[in-house]
């Protein structure tokens, strides 16, 4: 297994040049209400106004940009339910390689739609019946595609932890930072960010309920997995941890936390109807865990890490009713 030095802060920062200009930096939000209701300072950092509505399009053009003039001449691909997916396709149009998507065929019409728009061959699969990892790295063999996992890459996770880089460049000193949490690539790479510039904030990754696999890694110290979960977070429906994001996690993170299902509907409605922006639900995960009382840490400066908007409106309506 891969020590937890397999990215480093000179990673993150190197990335952060290689996006600049290129990746939003994103918005940082604060509320009155919020900081009343918690007794504390919070700062939204609010990843759902990067391009393609979420962070992943950190990482995806940091790992793209990297690859040999033969690996992009051929081509990429990768597997995801849509955040990933629509990161790769973009960058991919943007740097001029083609770019295939394994996408479960239950994936929110939204992420489908904008993932081909952006250019990308979509393949289409049944998360009952066929395992993702193995078909696309069939796909990639059969094809002589590079692979860029979702999560589970040095290049995706550096450029993840440019989010982190950017938000206490802009609000400084942080005692708290929470980070929603599904294979890992967030929060590792915004907990190597967080420690490198202030070593004293604590670092808190928070999943649902029931995709509680990487907390039940963090607090065994063993790598737990989980097979498609029935959360409505369908961007933390990862089944584990990976080689590269676990050690990162247990090396650099202070804490693990989870949240209802009822939890995460309440929060995106606040953020909705209070902070007027659109969240999804995996986006809403940090905030969940601070405006429910899961974490509390009064009197603090606390950065939450909003992850990502793209929401199914048609699907909205069940959610609120």
């Amino acid at each position: 297994m891969p020590q937890h030095n397999s990215v480093t802060i000179t990673d993150v920062q190197a990335a952060q040049e290689r996006l600049l200009g290129i990746a939003h930096c994103t918005p940082v939000l604060t509320s009155r209400i919020v900081n009343d209701r918690t007794n504390s300072q919070v700062f939204f950092k609010c990843e759902n106004f990067q391009r393609t509505g979420a962070f992943k399009f950190r990482g995806a053009y940091n790992a793209l940009l990297q690859l040999s003039a033969a690996q992009k001449q051929k081509g990429v691909i990768t597997y995801s339910s849509g955040n990933h997916a629509q990161a790769i396709a973009l960058a991919g149009k943007l740097l001029n390689i083609p770019t295939t998507i394994v996408m479960p065929d239950d994936a929110p019409a939204v992420k489908q739609t904008a993932t081909r728009s952006y250019g990308a061959e979509v393949i289409l699969y049944n998360r009952q019946e066929t395992n993702r990892e193995e078909l696309a790295q069939n796909l990639a063999h059969a094809r002589a595609l590079t692979l860029i996992p979702p999560y589970d890459h040095p290049h995706v996770v550096a450029g993840q932890g440019t989010t982190a880089l950017e938000l206490i460049a802009e609000v400084g000193q942080l005692d708290l930072l929470l980070v929603c949490c599904g294979g890992g690539g967030l929060i590792s790479g915004c907990a190597i960010a967080t420690k490198a510039l202030l070593p004293n904030c604590k670092v808190i990754g928070v999943e649902p309920e029931l995709a509680d696999d990487a907390t039940r890694s963090f607090h065994s110290k063993t790598l737990q997995t989980v097979k498609n979960p029935d959360t409505i977070a369908d961007g933390v429906r990862t089944p584990s941890l990976g080689k590269i994001t676990f050690p990162l996690v247990l090396h650099y993170v202070d804490d693990m936390v989870t949240v209802s299902e009822e939890a995460i509907i309440s929060t995106m409605f606040f953020l909705w109807e209070r902070l007027k922006i659109v969240v999804e639900p995996t986006g809403a995960l940090a905030a969940a865990a601070l405006l429910e009382g899961v974490v509390k840490a009064p009197h603090a400066r606390i950065g939450v890490i909003i992850s990502g908007g793209n929401v199914d409106l048609a699907q909205v309506g069940k959610l609120f009713s």
